[in-house]
């Protein structure tokens, strides 16, 4: 047995790293075997000596996050878990260091994991970003609180939001109302964030000044958007057709970002996604890039992660699988 001591700064960054009933010292000890006590501001771990050297690193990264005002929970605690078993847990400082955007409530929208803020880096340094990833890793969150970001400083004149009006391989039928009733259920998620980062009123007052327009890719043809920050989501539904289309919209002064799940596709079987397309074509191209985010960086509940790993494991398997033998049946005269 072995042992390790980890003295915190103050009891205030304890609590935090604790959390709730003691729920983020409970996980730490069953993800590595380990027994870990408190006494006032001193933590002390046992258990055999790489699993215990292992939880302090993970305990001493936490407190690291607490330090910086971060509020510890499962996610934090699991992604730290990783970056330890990666041997990475230096890059622990690098998380939360900048706030994007500010939201209408006060809260702080920061970048949780190393991808993320790879991801805004590429945002911040090339005109065009492609964001390609699975669910929950916070792709078109972040993106929009990049373009709030721009819009408050000046940076651009307008946001643009857009997605190809793709039924996620249900036939919905004809909606009733006008064409903004139509589009909206397709919108959804894109207002749903511009009203946390802007609230309600502010939204609806850019709107009316033509400062933000939400709209299907559709109505982006034959237009040249200069001064603008424009987000295409749900990109991986879009044609070869309709990328090339949506990327020569780009006008002096703006910034495109793309993002998309390629393991998402909605088109039928004989149409190749727009974004995979682009990803192959543009990999290499100057001032663009390309970020491609992991379950490591989902920021959902865990499960999310888990269901990704599930679905990737599985497609992996069917990838080596042999092609099935088919038989002719011939029949004698």
């Amino acid at each position: 047995m072995a042992e390790q001591i980890i003295q915190a700064e103050r009891m205030e960054q304890l609590i935090n790293v604790f959390g709730s009933l003691d729920e983020n010292i409970r996980l730490i000890e069953q993800e590595f075997g380990v027994v870990i006590v408190n006494r006032d501001t001193e933590l002390k771990v046992s258990g055999e000596e790489e699993n215990a050297a292992a939880a302090a690193k993970v305990l001493d990264g936490l407190l690291q996050l607490a330090a910086k005002g971060e509020t510890v929970g499962e996610q934090n605690v699991r992604y730290v878990i990783g970056l330890v078993r990666q041997g990475q847990e230096q890059k622990i400082a690098e998380l939360t260091k900048d706030v994007i955007c500010i939201t209408a409530k006060g809260k702080p929208i920061k970048a949780k994991t190393i991808g993320q803020q790879q991801y805004m880096k590429a945002i911040a340094n090339n005109t065009i970003t492609l964001g390609v990833g699975p669910a929950g890793t916070g792709k078109t969150y972040l993106a929009v609180a990049a373009a709030v970001a721009a819009f408050r400083e000046r940076q651009v004149n307008r946001i643009i939001l857009t997605r190809p009006a793709v039924e996620a391989g249900e036939r919905l039928g004809f909606l009733p109302g006008d064409m903004q009733n139509k589009v909206d259920p397709y919108l959804r998620p894109l207002y749903d964030a511009l009203f946390e980062m802007l609230g309600t009123e502010s939204y609806n007052k850019y709107l009316e000044k033509g400062n933000i327009e939400v709209a299907p890719l559709a109505y982006m043809r034959g237009r040249t958007l200069d001064d603008s920050f424009i987000i295409l989501d749900e990109a991986q539904n879009t044609t070869r057709e309709q990328m090339k289309m949506f990327l020569t919209r780009l006008g002096f002064g703006s910034k495109i970002v793309i993002t998309g799940d390629v393991t998402q596709i909605d088109l039928p079987s004989d149409k190749v996604s727009g974004l995979k397309d682009a990803v192959r074509i543009l990999e290499g191209v100057e001032d663009i890039a390309i970020c491609r985010l992991t379950s490591q960086d989902v920021v959902r509940h865990v499960l999310v992660q888990r269901i990704i790993n599930a679905y990737e494991k599985a497609e992996e398997k069917r990838e080596k699988m042999p092609p099935a033998k088919t038989y002719r049946r011939t029949y004698k005269k």
